[in-house]
């Protein structure tokens, strides 16, 4: 049975809205903190930089849409308008002052639009405030460790649990963080280069043996946040993931009294330590 244009046509809108309900679906159903099923988006912020590299992400996708279409009428208008049939004689016209002012200011005026948010993006990412917290972040092959400097100098390893979910972002033990706190990531590698990196936050830093990066978030959600490494450091590169949990304050205060008694300090099994990495 052979099918019309028209038929044919509410076919394919058919199962491009099906597709696009699907995508959608996937998206909503996540949870925060952690990659969706066909997510096409940026992951849900839970900083104010992220908030920041949202909008700004968004309002670029937007900007460079519109010029993406205004190119494509202009090729459209030349192939229609000034093809060899439609023009036999051709124009002979070699300079359009006003043109050529136009085609030279307007793209400088997009670049000074495009880098003045940038720069602003640029300085919040970098400009780390006070901080209510700092947190060393040593990568290992292939987990990480992190130290709490500021409440008792405690150390513990942080590796991936093969049982628990989401798969291959779960850890045995998380990072904890108090909720609306500036926590400082101070962060350096044991071995090789790894990248401290939490997608919701907005974070990544690279951790590089014998040298200490920062960088610094402020989780304005509870809950479970995940990352990944994200520099090729060994043949383990796709198991070392990153967990967050962000807790009130008080849970937080609770936590520290218990991870203090947990987790004994132990500088040996830290093989290339912050303070290592100052005093060199």
């Amino acid at each position: 049975m052979k099918m019309s244009k028209g038929q044919i046509g509410r076919r394919l809108l058919g199962l491009a809205v099906a597709g696009m309900a699907l995508v959608a679906g996937g998206t909503a159903s996540a949870e925060l903190g952690q990659p969706a099923p066909w997510e096409w988006t940026l992951q849900e912020s839970a900083t104010p930089v992220m908030d920041y590299i949202i909008w700004f992400h968004n309002w670029l996708l937007i900007t460079i849409t519109v010029i993406t279409l205004f190119v494509l009428v202009l090729l459209v208008m030349v192939v229609v308008k000034f093809n060899a049939k439609a023009n036999p004689i051709p124009s002979k016209t070699t300079h359009h002052t006003l043109i050529e002012v136009a085609w030279t200011l307007i793209p400088v005026l997009i670049l000074v639009a495009i880098a003045v948010p940038s720069f602003r993006l640029l300085f919040l990412q970098l400009d780390t405030p006070k901080a209510d917290l700092t947190i060393k972040a040593t990568g290992k092959q292939w987990y990480w460790s992190y130290a709490y400097p500021d409440h008792g100098k405690f150390e513990f390893d942080s590796l991936m649990a093969a049982d628990k979910k989401p798969r291959l972002l779960g850890v045995d033990n998380e990072m904890v963080v108090p909720v609306n706190k500036v926590v400082k990531v101070l962060t350096t590698g044991a071995d090789v280069i790894h990248a401290f990196a939490v997608p919701a936050f907005g974070i990544k830093i690279d951790a590089i043996p014998g040298r200490l990066n920062e960088t610094w978030f402020k989780a304005t959600k509870t809950g479970m946040f995940y990352g990944q490494c994200s520099e090729l450091c060994g043949k383990d590169h796709a198991y070392m993931p990153i967990a967050v949990r962000v807790v009130s304050d008080q849970e937080f205060a609770a936590w520290v009294e218990t991870a203090k008694k947990k987790y004994a300090t132990n500088p040996a099994n830290s093989f290339a330590s912050a303070g290592g990495a100052v005093a060199q």
